[in-house]
């Protein structure tokens, strides 16, 4: 009898014991961090109320983390260790699509699911391959929803547009605001674009072009990184430039109003959800992660970090294992997950979710609820 006991101990230590590895690879320090932080926090705190809740197949989510540091080569070399030392089943994580694409070959070829939380190159899985699953929409979708709120919303009928060359994403988010906002106020409507590289300091000759147009542009398009929105606000409005500013998700981070200050009054950004919804689960979500953080979520991309480690525990539950060829298979399938920042599924062989697009005011130093866009 006493043998028996010590074998149905041991056993259920093993159980206790037993994890499920999970990768999380972001990018919590460098130009990055301002929106790879929170979204390393939604993800953990995902992991959390999943193992308090019992886990998945009764196995506990272990994250094994790894920062990135807004590196290519870091990120490169992350994911080989994800995959070569730490074995981990399925991954997820990384809020910028160059990052996603020096990473993402890496786990394709290693059969390992990468579940992208935030970047939003609209082809971003189709270059990785096919283990690889965006959470949020496509920049074509956010870039047409951007350019459809200047012109329906704002009543803008010309713009200037401005991009950083330094990044996939903000090359591509220009892309797809001219060729909509073309749809709508013609070609010609377009009155400048211009062009700066991430980490300029000093943007006076771009400014300098734009204040020289008569007329003035009704509004300002520009696609940027988050480490430069801050300074953007600051040197246009400083000239005296006072138009609507919209931009992409990249401008969903506290640096716009901490280094902007007042001068980021009157600019409007796309994103993935408004943390002042008062639908259930957002709300739930904002209350779990002021507690668990002592602050509220710093914005949109805390919500993608959380449903990336829940889309990816939903899909080992369907799966039934920890296999990751299994896991994979699980994310093609999935159908109405229901997560903070909407709905996901994935249609035909698509591995972008359609979603709806929210838009965000910048008021009294606030990010207000302006319009929710289904272009």
């Amino acid at each position: 009898m006493k043998k028996i006991l010590v074998v149905l101990a041991l056993i259920g230590l093993s159980m206790a014991f037993a994890q499920i590895k999970v990768g999380a690879l972001w990018n919590i320090t460098g130009g990055m961090s301002s929106i790879d932080e929170p979204g390393y926090n939604g993800m953990q705190l995902a992991a959390d109320q999943i193992n308090a809740a019992g886990g998945v197949l009764g196995q506990e989510i272990q994250l094994v983390v790894i920062d990135g540091k807004t590196d290519q080569t870091a990120n490169a070399n992350a994911a080989s260790r994800l995959v070569d030392v730490d074995k981990v089943a399925v991954v997820g994580g990384i809020n910028d699509s160059t990052f996603a694409l020096a990473s993402g070959p890496i786990f394709q070829d290693a059969g390992i699911p990468f579940v992208i939380a935030g970047a939003t190159l609209p082809d971003l899985p189709d270059q990785i391959g096919d283990y690889a699953f965006m959470v949020p929409f496509g920049d074509n979708i956010q870039a047409y929803a951007g350019a459809e709120f200047a012109y329906n919303d704002l009543g803008a009928k010309t713009v200037y547009v401005l991009y950083d060359t330094a990044f996939d994403y903000s090359v591509a988010l220009r892309a797809f605001f001219k060729e909509r906002w073309a749809d709508l106020a013609g070609a010609d409507s377009i009155l400048l674009e211009d062009t700066y590289k991430n980490g300029d300091k000093d943007f006076s000759a771009q400014i300098a072009r734009l204040k020289a147009l008569d007329p003035q542009p009704d509004v300002l398009y520009i696609a940027a990184v988050p480490d430069d929105v801050g300074n953007l606000v600051q040197q246009i409005r400083g000239a005296g430039l006072m138009q609507p500013i919209v931009g992409g998700d990249g401008w969903d981070t506290p640096i716009l109003t901490e280094v902007g200050g007042e001068a980021a009054e009157n600019t409007y950004f796309t994103t993935h959800v408004s943390l002042s919804n008062t639908g259930d689960m957002v709300q739930n979500f904002v209350s779990s992660y002021t507690e668990t953080y002592g602050n509220a979520p710093e914005n949109a991309f805390a919500a993608l970090g959380y449903d990336t480690m829940g889309l990816i525990a939903d899909a080992i539950t369907r799966a039934g294992s920890a296999d990751s060829a299994a896991i994979r298979d699980a994310l093609a399938a999935t159908q109405g997950y229901s997560g903070v920042t909407g709905t996901i599924s994935y249609e035909g062989d698509s591995r972008v979710p359609n979603k709806s697009v929210t838009v965000i005011k910048v008021e009294n130093g606030d990010f207000v609820f302006a319009k929710e866009v289904t272009p």
